[in-house]
């Protein structure tokens, strides 16, 4: 008997390894990973060959697969799209307006559908309808973003939205669900005990956290042990009051994301993750699918067309909301994707299960559909989304401070896609350049009130270059304290304001010295005088791009497919400069240094940034 356990372990095992290998083989890239491996499971399982039989083992390694699933979700949550911010007039509503009217018209479709399946007598369950239609698959829909590379962008931001409401909300129903149908419904008011323990945890680790990250060594990993901490300590409470363990992981992400973790402790937590624990859960789904039965209940299995064009049906009302502001046939595909779901509705038919509120095979046939319109979603998305001018914005850049120096700079980034605005309080330098800049202003008085109402905050990238250090510094700690990301300061005199220097730093604002530039290239140009003509030309130039490829990560530099078409002068590590080689192993959070013609570099540098 122990034999059998252990010989279903290692099939899993090697099937959680082949099918990545066989899916990159034979170049299937529209069908999601958890798909793959459920139908793997249902092949594996009682429906097909019966050689992989449920254990203790692989429960137990099943459990802790939704929970590391659910966690990894919490942590994919952007609370900056949360925080409220002035808005361009020209671009409509936000993208958290959009996601929230989108998700309230699914959550009343939803509850239509349940209505018309329990008239119908097909679904009893409204409650458990309503949760199971209404849910998405976050996990999913951030991977066919980040494909279609879009995350960033504003139709990108409105989708995930959606996708994280319709995880949050659905979890939260669920929880209420399991307290009333299981008979502890007078224990529901404990289980704000479990986001009150969040909030402590949150508060309680932040200081802790940067200090681990200091003393952290190779052999105690202190971040992931935080990690697993935080993960048990929720899921504990959440069990002990009521809720659900899923509830509590996905806490304990959100307070993960919040202790603002570095981009190597997401990639170690992401391996753990999808590289051992998560592929147990989708397969011991597929395994536990018995479609045998469910092909001798005429009535089941008439209701997974049924419950796949519900599905369908509950997420489509958002294309209404998304027309506001983005197009007919963008909104369309962007409500088509978050028809995709079952990360949820996994764990959601298990506790249903286990209430006793739903048959076995009606989960199965939920559990089907499911699979189906994961299959269906994706591939519909990529074939009908087509990138508009909002989508081919690489970032938005202000500079503050408009003559000979930043005005060439600006021209540059206009043409390469980026969005530029500029503004000065000199008014004959408005009048010199009026003309040669798209959008240049002029405010007598540059503070912060009067970037406050021109919406000048509201960019990726501050760039202050006025030829008074005092006024930069001051300028660029008014921007890092409205929340601009980054922030670019001049300091042209930077020997005798070293404590400022020291201190905007500090800050996080980057610091750039004219003279120091002027110093490089010269000196550039008198070793290298081919430097020259590379600074000339429009067509190539010195590129940076930070290495978040999970499939780059851990490669050696001669393997990379581009790399003949790039040459890679210098990689930033931890911010310490280290000479590349051949053999160089790239790492998570890389800043790789590279020239080569534009269209290789840009190719080069969206392969290295991808995120899986």
């Amino acid at each position: 008997m122990k034999m059998m356990e252990q010989g279903s372990v290692l099939i899993v095992m090697v099937a959680a390894l082949v099918i990545p290998i066989a899916m990159a083989r034979m170049k299937v890239s529209s069908i999601p990973t958890a798909v793959a491996e459920i139908i793997t499971g249902i092949i594996l399982g009682k429906s097909v060959f019966n050689i992989v039989h449920t254990n203790g083992m692989l429960t137990l390694m099943s459990t802790l697969g939704v929970i590391m699933l659910m966690f990894l979700s919490g942590m994919e949550i952007d609370f900056d799209l949360f925080k409220r911010g002035p808005e361009k007039k020209q671009d409509g509503p936000n993208p958290v307006q959009l996601a929230g009217q989108a998700f309230g018209l699914v959550i009343i479709t939803a509850a239509v559908l349940g209505l018309v399946l329990r008239s119908l007598g097909l679904f009893s369950d409204f409650f458990l309808a309503t949760i199971l239609f209404s849910t998405v698959a976050l996990g999913v829909v951030i991977a066919t973003l980040k494909e279609k590379e879009i995350l960033g962008r504003p139709a990108g931001q409105t989708i995930l939205l959606t996708a994280v409401l319709g995880e949050v909300v659905p979890m939260l129903s669920l929880t209420f669900y399991a307290s009333l149908n299981g008979g502890d419904a007078k224990r529901l008011w404990l289980i704000i005990l479990l986001f009150l323990a969040a909030i402590i945890l949150l508060r309680r680790f932040k200081q802790p956290y940067i200090w681990f990250s200091r003393i952290s060594k190779a052999t105690t990993q202190l971040d992931i042990r935080l990690a697993f901490c935080l993960i048990f300590v929720l899921v504990t409470i959440a069990e002990t009051v009521g809720a659900e363990n899923i509830l509590g992981a996905f806490l304990a992400g959100m307070v993960m994301k919040l202790l603002e973790p570095t981009e190597a402790t997401k990639d170690k937590l992401t391996s753990i993750g999808y590289g051992f624990l998560i592929p147990f859960f989708f397969i011991m789904t597929g395994v536990k699918l018995n479609l045998r039965a469910l092909l001798v209940h005429p009535q089941a299995l008439a209701l997974i067309p049924i419950l796949v064009a519900c599905f369908i049906l509950a997420k489509l009302p958002a294309m209404l909301v998304y027309r506001r502001r983005f197009s007919n046939r963008n909104s369309f595909a962007g409500s088509f994707l978050v028809v995709t779901t079952i990360t949820l509705v996994l764990p959601s038919l298990t506790v249903a299960r286990n209430l006793h509120a739903i048959t076995a095979n009606q989960s199965d046939a939920f559990i089907l559909a499911a699979v189906i319109v994961c299959l269906i979603a994706p591939m519909v998305f990529n074939s009908v989304y087509k990138l508009e001018k909002a989508d081919l914005i690489k970032q938005r850049v202000v500079f503050v401070g408009t003559n000979t120096f930043t005005v060439p700079v600006a021209q540059q980034l206009s043409k390469n896609w980026y969005s530029v605005r500029m503004l000065t309080d000199n008014q004959d330098n408005y009048k010199t350049f009026n003309s040669e800049v798209a959008e240049l202003a002029y405010l007598p008085t540059i503070d912060e009130e009067s970037l406050q109402a021109g919406n000048y905050f509201d960019t990726d990238i501050m760039v202050i270059c006025f030829p008074t250090d005092s006024k930069n510094a001051r300028l660029a700690k008014i921007a890092k304290r409205a929340g601009v990301g980054r922030v670019i300061a001049g300091q042209n005199d930077p020997g005798r304001g070293e404590s400022r220097v020291r201190g905007l730093k500090e800050l996080g604002i980057e610091i750039y010295n004219r003279f120091n530039v002027h110093i490089s290239v010269l000196r550039s140009l008198i070793e290298t005088p081919s430097i020259l003509e590379m600074l000339r030309d429009t067509e190539a130039g010195l590129f940076e791009a930070v290495v978040r490829n999970p499939n780059i990560i851990g490669q050696e530099l001669h393997t990379l497919s581009f790399i003949d078409q790039i040459t890679v002068s210098r990689i930033y590590r931890n911010h310490r400069p280290i000479s590349p080689h051949g053999d160089t192993v790239l790492e998570a959070g890389d800043h790789l240094i590279f020239t080569g013609e534009r269209s290789a570099a840009e190719e080069a540098r969206r392969q290295l940034r991808r995120r899986g």
